[in-house]
């Protein structure tokens, strides 16, 4: 069985012009979109390397535009090999006898579910269409007056083998902007061309589009008003308040859908049937370890709170059997109280307090102090995760640099602030680690980030849990709820939703556990590598085997399947067999 060799490109030469401009180069994030899912590949700064690296799938990210790159390609894919593109090689568009269309910043996307398992449109960010140009030149007058002009035309066209699904502009409904994916054939291999921008799409979604600088636009309704003189991660947030929520039967509204999430399941998804399709594997690893399928997070966020609301709290999470972050702001509890917390395997993790209002402020200096009072009060050397106070946020990546200088290894501060907006606000349930801005020419931070659906600081509306943890076991995410010790000791219905919670988790195969769990699984997890399968059909492995019970997915070749028909299961929209590391 022959393992395919992946290869992302992203041009060095047309990234360092795009970042001399201020343009970035969110294409970058393919990488980690790769990395999550456990599949190896390799990097190409050069189109000249696809050559010399003898892949058999490319993944275009980005290149320069021009006839000599465009030719490379093509060779590439005329002996046998797999090029994948989002939204670009449109230097190619004439040779297909297609034309670029104009461009569609924001809409939705209907894709097929017999491929993608996704029935419900998709919001994407950024789409560059192709049209035929054909069409276009049957309504220029210059075609009509030139039938010949035409005729060369036609010739050069080459029909797409398979065109699948549809964008629409602006809403679900919207106009036609052009196909979704269209697939080619090129000689022994193929060009396979999404209109989305996939990997834009999916870092917009979570981390916006530009930074938070001031008051995001409230909800026409009244019920999200975000611009309240705070700034905050929901300042700047791509989903739109009247198409991307829905009701619950009680008539609250929420965000429903991962789109980040299933973007990224689709464009994998997409890389495993094109590889098994040509007789080939490419192995991935599960998110979690044998036996877990998804994941719930309790955070505990210590504002104005002392060792009684503490107390309170410690008790019920002993009653209902799970563990919790406790995001501790300054001067809260005792050094007695934090030692029971950690006894009971809890964690302890920082509640940054940049809010003027509650003595905070926004500054590197003052998360240092900060992050030195944690330190010092709890006597922890690490912090394994930080929270901040009310969501403040401001510009892109200072708080995620803060982090990385004071040893801070995961970040939960982004989720909602209002009533609503709950939900599914960025797009994600999944741990994931966050892009730099162009200034630092788009570098992943070393801070995994983990944002939550709800807090108990809004009105409660016990009719939000059920689609939460639906839409969180879809896409094998984190459920992560955020609790206030304060609200736990003085109000019973909070305390019953947390049991809530806990009673329809439970049943459904979540897991409890704490950010520090989350993030040192989810870092342990990437160390492996995926080298070769042996002759027994066992993966072998290479790096650090610093986790156990690591489940390792294997796609079957066609002429597999019959063979391991009895222990196979569809994931991707391909049938693979399972190995437990």
């Amino acid at each position: 069985m022959k393992l395919a060799k992946v290869g992302i490109l992203i041009d060095e030469k047309a990234a360092k012009r795009r970042w001399e401009f201020g343009v970035n180069v969110f294409e970058q994030f393919l990488g980690e979109i790769l990395a999550h899912r456990g599949i190896s590949f390799q990097w190409l700064t050069d189109v000249n390397q696809i050559k010399a690296c003898q892949l058999d799938v490319l993944l275009i990210g980005l290149m320069e535009e021009h006839t000599g790159t465009a030719s490379i390609v093509w060779e590439f894919a005329e002996l046998g090999g797999t090029v994948i593109s989002y939204a670009g090689l449109n230097s190619l568009a004439e040779r297909f006898g297609y034309m670029l269309g104009r461009p569609a910043d924001k809409g939705y996307a209907h894709l097929q579910s017999d491929l993608f398992e996704e029935s419900r449109p998709l919001r994407f960010l950024q789409a560059a269409p192709w049209i035929q140009k054909l069409n276009s030149l049957r309504e220029e007058e210059g075609a009509k007056n030139n039938p010949s002009v035409y005729q060369v035309q036609e010739t050069k066209t080459i029909e797409p083998i398979r065109e699948i699904g549809r964008i629409v502009k602006d809403h679900p409904n919207g106009q036609h902007a052009g196909d979704a994916l269209q697939q080619f054939s090129v000689g022994k291999g193929f060009i396979d061309r999404w209109s989305i921008n996939i990997p834009y799409t999916v870092v917009g979604l979570m981390q916006g589009t530009k930074p938070v600088f001031e008051d995001g636009y409230p909800a026409p309704d009244g019920t999200g008003p975000v611009n309240d003189g705070v700034l905050k991660a929901d300042d700047q947030a791509e989903m739109d308040w009247d198409l991307d929520r829905v009701k619950t039967e009680t008539g609250v509204p929420y965000f429903a859908h991962p789109y980040a999430d299933l973007w990224r399941e689709i464009l994998i998804s997409h890389l495993l049937q094109r590889v098994v399709g040509q007789d080939m594997t490419l192995p991935f690893t599960g998110y979690w370890p044998n036996g877990i399928d998804h994941v719930a997070l309790i955070s505990l966020d210590s504002d104005h709170t002392g060792d009684t609301e503490a107390e309170s709290t410690y008790q019920l999470l002993r009653e209902c059997e799970i563990p919790a972050t406790w995001c501790m702001m300054e001067k809260e509890y005792s050094r007695p109280m934090y030692e029971r917390i950690l006894q009971a395997g809890d964690e302890l993790g920082l509640h940054y307090n940049a809010v003027p209002v509650d003595q905070g402020r926004w500054g590197a200096d003052e998360f240092e102090r900060q992050a030195n009072w944690f330190r010092a009060t709890t006597g922890l050397k690490h912090i394994s995760s930080n929270k901040n106070h009310l969501t403040r946020v401001e510009g892109w990546g200072e708080l995620f640099r803060w982090c990385e200088a004071n040893g801070v290894a995961s970040d939960q501060t982004r989720g909602n602030s209002k009533k609503g907006n709950v939900g599914f606000l960025f797009g994600t349930c999944h741990p994931y680690f966050p892009m730099a801005w162009s200034d630092e020419q788009n570098r992943l931070y070393d801070v995994l980030e983990i944002s939550f659906l709800y807090g108990d600081f809004l009105s409660l509306d016990t009719s939000l849990i059920a689609p939460f943890l639906e839409q969180a076991k879809r896409v094998e995410g984190v459920a992560h709820f955020c609790f206030h010790p304060i609200h736990i000791h003085n109000k019973e219905f909070i305390r019953d939703w947390l049991r809530s919670i806990v009673r329809q988790a439970r049943p459904q195969g979540f897991v409890f556990w704490t950010g520090k769990q989350i993030n040192d699984w989810e870092r342990a997890r990437r160390k492996l590598q995926i080298l070769k399968i042996d002759q027994e059909g066992n993966p072998m492995i290479e790096g650090l085997m610093e986790c156990e019970n690591v489940v390792v997915w294997i796609p079957l070749t066609e002429s597999e399947q019959a063979h391991y028909s009895h222990v196979s299961e569809r994931r991707h929209g391909v049938l693979c067999r399972k190995a437990v590391l």
